[in-house]
């Protein structure tokens, strides 16, 4: 069974790293980011959901969601903004900010990663060269992308903004990113999947590192850190196409079958097999997708008797018929 629940919730939802921009900042400097979605298609497409993250590899920082009070980031910190949210990253608080347009992302898209970056000054300007020696502050700049659709349970209870300061276990990490950076412009084979892979660990490191943290009395994350609500989970995604019921996951978990109901509803927000049925059809999803398998193959390997009852519960999650799903997402 299953006990890592954040793995196959990131296994299911597809999530995918890029590096895409290393920066060299000088003395003063405010950079703004737009919202992930205007840049998604840039960054990573075909992503349903693009979140943005910095690592402070030399110097400091502060960072922001616009309207919100800035953080400020030392060297080693990652800061990530699971949202998609515009913010800026500065050298001081209260500097204005030059936002990068969207369409400067795009048109560089199919440039080699990380896109070495130099915003050193007025006088200086922002230019795409090789790393500048003369930075005070360097910034490794990229993206995350997952899917949200059918069921994604963590991205909505995660904040707008993500700091994970950088202690020793991120600075190992951090160190391999750096190596990893440098091996790009040496031009060392398979250099850029590196990168992407470092980058998925960035995100788990800062995700597990927030669920262990944080004090929150409602929402997926709380039922995770809950005793009996998350074994329940585990349960669940341990053996998706079981054939569960509310009352056989109370006895496993040590509730009665109506108060494991209410535990669920009050911290997941809604009942445990509303829950399995929505994890199934994200499954489901991936199993379209990626897969040349059968309708009738899928339904019976999420835990569905026959095609009609899969097809049915299908639709009524997402709004199309499982077949109509495959076509439209291997198309895209």
């Amino acid at each position: 069974m299953s006990q890592d629940i954040l793995s196959d919730v990131l296994r299911g939802v597809r999530l995918r790293g890029a590096v895409f921009f290393y920066v060299s900042y000088g003395h003063e400097w405010a950079t703004g980011a737009p919202p992930a979605k205007e840049i998604a298609a840039a960054v990573l497409p075909g992503a349903d959901h693009v979140m943005e993250y910095h690592v402070i590899t030399r110097g400091a920082a502060w960072a922001a969601v616009l309207g919100k009070p800035p953080i400020r980031l030392a060297s080693g910190d990652i800061v990530m903004f699971p949202h998609g949210d515009a913010h800026v990253l500065s050298s001081a608080p209260g500097l204005k900010a030059q936002f990068v347009d969207a369409g400067w992302v795009a048109a560089h898209r199919e440039c080699d990663r990380p896109i070495p970056v130099n915003v050193l000054g007025e006088d200086h300007g922002i230019t795409i060269s090789e790393p500048s020696r003369e930075a005070v502050t360097n910034v490794v700049c990229g993206f995350w992308g997952c899917d949200l659709r059918p069921f994604n349970p963590l991205i909505a209870h995660l904040p707008p903004m993500l700091h994970l300061p950088g202690g020793e276990e991120a600075m190992s990490v951090i160190e391999m990113l750096q190596q990893a950076v440098s091996a790009t412009y040496e031009k060392r084979p398979g250099s850029e999947v590196v990168l992407e892979r470092i980058s998925e660990v960035l995100f788990v490191q800062a995700v597990r590192k927030y669920i262990a943290e944080a004090h929150t009395e409602s929402g997926w994350i709380a039922g995770l850190q809950d005793r009996h609500v998350g074994r329940a989970l585990a349960l669940l995604h341990g053996s998706p196409a079981g054939a569960w019921t509310v009352e056989e996951l109370g006895q496993q978990v040590g509730l009665s079958r109506s108060a494991l109901h209410e535990r669920f509803i009050d911290l997941i927000g809604q009942s445990p097999m509303q829950y399995l049925t929505q994890w199934r059809m994200q499954l489901a999803s991936t199993l379209l997708r990626d897969t040349s398998h059968t309708v009738a193959s899928i339904a019976l390997d999420i835990g569905y008797d026959s095609e009609a009852a899969f097809a049915r519960a299908f639709k009524r999650s997402v709004g199309i018929p499982p077949a109509t799903w495959r076509r439209h997402r291997v198309r895209a």
